[in-house]
């Protein structure tokens, strides 16, 4: 069945995504609710000025119901098909199962994206429940006041001599604890409550810095484009970036890196590069005269490649993350330490190259490039600091030249339970 053929499912999507009931919408149009009951089962074709009149009804373009949403349905139902562990023959009749039974395509898919919704709402609450500093403080907080007004209400309340003066002094502290429980409930209950686009009350410093460079796509022109240590404090100094300290303090040191690297390397010249030889990390390292880790970091930072990129620094915490769909990395929890990020910390020198997919994300695969960046040492018996690079680019589809490495998110959220390097056990079942 063409593709043109499941035009009345988008039209019914978004009628009920709208909480339009058919009648109304018929009326709106001047046509019957049977007529606009056949049309949303896919049973009478539809274009011209109807097309037009539904899509004005429902506020969209007539694109959206005649192509733009039929990629995003095949998609979700690609990724149930990898979910399911589907044959690649089963797999590539998701277009005729969608033609045929629109209905049931449509709510296998949203099947689909309430698994994957359900997946990242348990990672962000396994994280933020087991190492949230803000949580566990506020937690306390409330535990401590909490536990104050209890035993001056049990003091005032068994000791019936207690004279004048101290019943007042008693009286004043359970009034005041009794506030600042209050409080601290209520700040806990806003921070657990705020969306996406709040402010970044309550957020970690680490958490500020990437909300903003996630608003700039990762991408800074004026750093690109040569700017000195004034592009950086420009940037930082710019009217509506509303950072704590802490939160400047680290992203000084990531716009100063993009900046060096942006130097060393321009996108332009990348560019050039892979398109005469491919996207080969070591190779155009070579080929360029760049460190290896500083090749990644490029890599990442072009648009067309869709790739994602991780840095950890000797103790293995995640310093920076640029995400990709499909590859989740803590926020807070300790990260697998299966992942080749950890194996080049381990072997400093190396350049590892892996096929990873992680375990209960419908297996989606990258190919990750690690390796270890080493400061220079400038003084005798220090320590020298080492940072763990990893990027991530989405493996070609079909792809089966290289094994695939199953790897998780965090222990707690993974489901591999007879994993050898599993630190704790896991909430999925």
């Amino acid at each position: 069945m063409a593709r043109e053929s499941l035009t009345g499912s988008r039209i019914r999507e978004r009628r009920v995504m709208q909480g339009l009931k058919q009648a109304d919408l018929a009326r709106t149009i001047g046509i019957s609710a049977s007529y606009l009951n056949l049309i949303e089962h896919n049973r009478r074709r539809i274009g011209g000025k109807l097309l037009l009149g539904i899509a004005a009804a429902l506020e969209v373009e007539p694109q959206a119901l005649t192509e733009g949403a039929e990629a995003a349905l095949l998609g979700v139902l690609g990724e149930a098909a990898l979910a399911a562990n589907l044959s690649q023959d089963d797999a590539r009749r998701a277009e005729a199962f969608a033609g045929r039974f629109p209905g049931w395509a449509e709510a296998l898919a949203a099947s689909q994206r309430r698994v994957a919704a359900l997946e990242r709402t348990v990672e962000s609450l396994s994280d933020r429940m087991s190492h949230d500093p803000y949580l566990a403080d506020s937690m306390h907080e409330l535990l401590t006041t909490a536990a104050a007004v209890r035993s001056t209400a049990e003091i005032l309340a068994g000791d019936e001599g207690l004279e004048r003066e101290w019943q007042d002094r008693f009286h004043a502290n359970l009034d005041a604890d009794s506030r600042r429980l209050a409080q601290s409930a209520q700040s806990l209950v806003g921070y657990l409550e705020q969306s996406k686009g709040a402010a970044a009350a309550g957020r970690s410093p680490q958490e500020e810095v990437e909300a903003y460079l996630a608003a700039q796509d990762f991408y800074f022109p004026q750093l690109e484009q040569g700017g000195g240590d004034a592009s950086v404090d420009a940037l930082l100094g710019a009217q509506g970036v509303a950072l704590s300290d802490a939160a400047v303090f680290i992203l000084r040191g990531v716009l100063e890196q993009v900046r060096e690297d942006a130097a060393a390397l321009s996108l332009g010249a990348l560019q050039a590069a892979i398109d005469e030889i491919g996207v080969k990390p070591v190779t155009l390292a070579r080929r360029l005269a760049v460190p290896v880790a500083l090749m990644l970091r490029r890599l990442a930072a072009l648009p067309s490649l869709g790739g994602g990129l991780v840095v950890c620094d000797r103790s293995g915490t995640v310093i920076f993350r640029k995400t990709v769909d499909g590859f989740s990395v803590p926020r807070f929890d300790s990260c697998c330490p299966l992942w080749p990020l950890f194996a080049a910390l381990a072997a400093p020198g190396s350049v590892l190259r892996e096929r990873v997919g992680q375990l209960g994300r419908g297996q989606m695969q990258f190919d990750a490039f690690a390796t270890t960046e080493l400061a220079t040492a400038y003084e005798y018996n220090t320590p020298v600091p080492a940072r763990g690079v990893m990027l991530l680019l989405p493996a070609p589809t079909g792809d089966a030249s290289m094994p695939v490495r199953a790897v998780g998110a965090t222990c707690r959220i993974c489901p591999h339970e007879r994993c050898h390097a599993r630190r704790e056990p896991s909430i999925m079942r």
